[in-house]
This record gives C-alpha cells, structure tokens and sequence, in this order.
C-alpha cells in the first residue's frame, strides 16, 4: 500500500537528486521490512546452496528435488558457513557504517574488506590483491586492473545499500558507486546499483512488475546490463505464464562471457548480467510466493546460492518478516542469535544495525520523524554514468598452456589482449611470495607479487589489454626463484579488436 503525503517535485540542484513524493511508514513496519530482508536472504542461500553452479548454463530440472526442512539452516551455519559468503562480505560494509558513520570513505570499506579473514574468489579477490598491493579503489575494480570487473561480486554483496535507503534509490546508486568499485566496473558494478535500487523500491511499493521496471531507470540503457535485463522483462510480459520462455531468451541471446577468465569460452558463467537477470525472473514469475520465488531463481541455474538470495532478500524487504511463510522460516530463530563466520555480527544484530542506519539515512536525505512513524523523501530514479568493460576486446580462443615454472617461461598470441588462469603454488614449507616481471614484446610492463598464501593470492595471474593489433611475445621472469614453490599458467584466453565470424 502507497502512502504518500503530497506528490510536489523538490529539486536537489548541488546533489543532482530529485526528490519526488513524500512516503510514510511506520517505525515498526520499516523495522520488520529490513528485518525481512536479511532474513529472505538468508533463507534463499540456504535453499539454494545444493545447486551453486552445478548447473551451468542450463535449468535446475523440475524433477530435481532440493531440501529444505527444519534444522536445515543451523546445519548449514555449523558445517558449510562458508555459503554464507554473500552476507558475511555485506556485513563487512554494514559494521564500517556502524563505527565510523554514513560519511565513512570508500578507503575504509577497501581495508576491511581487503584485511578480513574470509577466503575470496573472482572480482573480490583480484580487488583484495590490489588493494594489499597498493592499487585503490575505484582502481582496484576497473577492468584494466581487474580482469573479472564484470563478475557478480558486488551485485551479491549490495544488499546493504538498499536496505538503508528506503525509497531512496539514487541515494542507494551513491553508496554502490563507494562501495561498488572497489571491486567491480561497468556491468559489474550496474549488477549492485540494479539490486540495490530493487531493495530500495521494495519498501514503498508491493507491485513487482513496477519495482523491477523502475528499478532499470538507474541503469544506462546502452549497457548490456540494461539490454539484458529488458530482455528478461520484455519475455515476462509477452509470456507471464512460463518463466522458462524467459530464460531461454536470456541463454540465447546474453550467455557469451567476454572478460571472466574462468568463464570465457566455458558454460561457467558468473557474470552479472545473466545472474541478475535470474534474480529478476525470480521476482517476476514468482509472484511474491516467497517459495516459487527462490525456487525459480535457483533453478535458472548458474550462481544459484546468490540469486535466490537475492530474490528472497528483495521480497522479503517487500512483504516484510512477519509475512515470509512459517514454512520457510523454519529453524531460522535457531540462527538469529549466532555470528556469521568471520564476523561479530548475527542477524539479531543486522537487523537492529539495518534499522539504525536507514534511519540515519532517511534523516540525512529530508526525511524524518513523526511520531511512531518516519517520513522518507522518495526518490525519482536517474541513471548513474555510463561505463564498460572490454570495450573492442573480443574473445577469439582458449588455449591450454599448463605450464609450471618457477623460473622463466613463454608464449606468444595474435590480438589486442590477453588473460590467464592459475597462480602460485606451494609445495613445502611456509608461504612464499613470489616476485615477477611480465615482458611484452620485450619490453618491462609490470612487477608484481605472487603469493601462495590463499588469502592474500594473485587470483588472474597475468593479463594484458589495449595492446597494438598483431603478433605478441609475453615472457615471465621469477626475480626471487625457490624450489619450494611454482607458478602455474593453465588457460590463455586471447582477445582480437573485432568479433570472430561464427563458426560452422
């Protein structure tokens, strides 16, 4: 139910946000709406661990049964807390607002994401090297820096931004661009303005349909981002009735991954685009069923922890706690009081954390308070800037090298770019850092460290983009050799400045 105050547009002109309706909520309303949706995302990773890219580029089968039943959740917590990895990274930002404030600098959020404890993969962990290397934010996240820019990463870990700005989109797409690009740029980064603009929205309107439509208006229509999303929406209204009609559209057309190493060439896919068109046909065909939600986002397959989280996140916030089904809430204030892995913070605490700072946040952005309720200045949605990764890089071959060196190697490829897969390795005794010199065409372009310690490790090796179209020479020189460990090169991915023609 809408309740809106008086519908005059207030200009912002030196924040360029556009307020536009008054909305109330009560305080206890906006309590059990943020209190849903960590709950709903917690619920739809759970459900959905099972399946976590065991089904690439194809459905979760109807006829596939996954669990869920009392005592499921604490038996995740106890033996697999690592599932939980979407929530406890969110959590890392929440607990930096906690202590230092809504002004805290995107420096803070990089150092605390960069020095925890939790192990990282993809976006995340090439993020986390160069921010332990030197390399800020939004650098750190910028596709030249970080070959897997256009991953999902923050688009699972944006929960947060929207959860604390009720109604406030643009005020939500401001927090992703901190937070955002420390580990992801262009349809990376869109995946957690998208998301976090839907959390947003959740709160002052129960029509999905106009949520997941509105929710676009922050996203640059010339992004792929935008262009799959439509596609998921465009194919939901020509057929309402089959969300697999939906997904088919979105495999067809946008299952090509361009920059993610690991997913070039393979039906490994982690980019976000495609995951969150999953979210979005989760929210569409779902129906705010919460159990056919999370069940649809699971089933499109690919990252299918994260997606319904997200999704069960997103209409938890709609219909609040009180309204998640006692079914799917089973077992589920057996965990509220315990701490996720690696942190301090239960969801006990989230919940009350979330509520203080989204209403700090309202009372930052005009709103206030009114009694027992709380008066936001809702937000008309405008679109952040434009950015793409591997713009004119276009995957020509995968090749498999499999070379293990710790002293020199080789290779040469045809194009404008090039990534790797693998890392450094240890074979006895303690760590060991590896340091490295990276030789195009004879000529010096870069030292780096490579580790072995797995926290701390080089997670896309070697890479190189923009470079003159025509014949390179890459070399690899170990400044610091040992026998106790190696360096290993597995799949060279190569670029060309045009698209190969299709292949018969």
């Amino acid at each position: 139910m809408k309740k809106y105050l008086f519908g005059s547009l207030i200009f912002a002109i030196f924040t360029q946000t556009i307020y536009c309706e008054e909305f109330r909520i009560s305080k206890d309303e906006l309590k059990d709406k943020i209190k849903g949706g960590w709950a709903g995302q917690t619920i739809g990773c759970t459900f959905g661990g099972p399946t976590e890219f065991r089904y690439q580029g194809t459905m979760v089968m109807d006829y596939v049964p996954i669990k869920w039943y009392d005592g499921y959740i604490k038996w995740w917590y106890d033996n697999a807390p690592g599932l939980y990895d979407d929530i406890y990274m969110d959590l890392t930002f929440v607990e930096v607002f906690e202590e230092e404030g809504l002004d805290a600098p995107a420096e803070s959020f990089a150092k605390a994401f960069a020095h925890a404890d939790y192990s990282l993969w993809h976006a995340n962990q090439c993020a986390r090297y160069n921010i332990l290397n030197g390399i800020m934010p939004p650098e750190s996240g910028h596709w030249l820096n970080n070959p897997h820019a256009d991953d999902i990463d923050y688009q699972i870990e944006s929960d947060f931004a929207g959860l604390m700005s009720p109604g406030m989109v643009n005020t939500s797409a401001e927090i992703s661009d901190k937070i955002g690009h420390i580990m992801n740029y262009g349809d990376g980064w869109y995946g957690g303005v998208y998301l976090g603009a839907l959390y947003s929205l959740a709160f002052i309107s129960d029509d999905m349909q106009y949520i997941v439509k509105e929710a676009l208006k922050t996203i640059p229509k010339q992004s792929n981002y935008y262009k799959v999303i439509d596609e998921a929406i465009r194919a939901y209204d020509e057929n309402p009735n089959d969300w697999k009609y939906a997904w088919y559209k979105v495999q067809a057309n946008w299952a090509n991954d361009v920059g993610c190493p690991d997913g070039v060439f393979t039906p490994f896919n982690i980019d976000a685009t495609v995951n969150s068109a999953w979210v979005v046909i989760g929210l569409l065909y779902g129906e705010k069923d919460f159990g056919k939600t999370v069940s649809i986002s699971t089933r499109c397959g690919d990252d299918s922890d994260c997606n319904p989280a997200s999704a069960g996140g997103i209409l938890g916030a709609m219909i609040g706690y009180s309204n998640i089904p006692a079914y799917w809430k089973m077992g589920l204030a057996e965990v509220e009081p315990i701490d996720f892995k690696y942190t301090d913070i239960s969801l006990n605490d989230v919940y009350a954390m979330g509520y203080k700072h989204a209403v700090e946040n309202i009372k930052k952005n005009g709103g206030s308070e009114d009694g027992d309720d709380l008066v936001i200045q809702t937000q008309a949605p405008k679109p952040v800037r434009y950015e793409k990764c591997f713009e004119n890089h276009f995957p020509t071959e995968r090749m498999q090298l499999n070379k293990n060196f710790n002293d020199e190697t080789e290779f040469e490829f045809t194009g404008v770019g090039f990534s790797t897969t693998g890392g450094a390795n240890k074979k006895s005794g303690d760590d060991y850092v590896f340091e490295v010199e990276l030789y195009i065409d004879d000529k010096l372009v870069e030292t780096s460290k490579m580790p072995t310690n797995f926290v701390q490790r080089k997670y896309a090796p070697f890479w190189r983009y923009q470079l003159r179209n025509g014949d390179h020479k890459v070399r690899i020189k170990v400044l610091n050799p040992t026998e106790n460990a190696s360096i290993h090169i597995g799949d060279l991915i190569i670029y060309s400045d045009k698209p190969s023609p299709p292949k018969y």
